[in-house]
């Protein structure tokens, strides 16, 4: 059975790349308990200091869409909407197969 994915990248402003990273590993933990999370991977980007890759995994798109709904997930994205150098790119909606970790 396929899961639903998205990988994408988020371009902070100048000199705020670890301050969205922090956002975004906040993000994870609250969501690493949500139904159907199977993967939430933050990463830096090693030649751009100010842009930061995330990587999800999900049972399905509807559990993904259910997860903005955890607690406190909506005020860390207005958290890290202002820190963002412009709207964040259009990331890739995947069909994950399968892999090392995911269930």
């Amino acid at each position: 059975m396929n899961k639903y994915g998205l990988h994408g990248k988020l371009k902070a402003t100048v000199g705020n790349g670890e301050q969205l990273s922090s956002i975004l590993l906040e993000a994870a933990k609250l969501v690493s308990t949500a139904k159907g999370c199977q993967l939430y991977l933050v990463s830096k980007d090693k030649e751009d200091e100010d842009a930061v890759w995330v990587t999800e995994v999900w049972s399905s798109k509807a559990d993904h869409d259910d997860s903005l709904k955890v607690e406190g997930v909506r005020e860390l994205i207005s958290q890290a909407m202002p820190l963002l150098d412009g709207m964040p790119e259009k990331g890739q909606e995947l069909d994950v197969l399968g892999g090392a970790g995911i269930k």
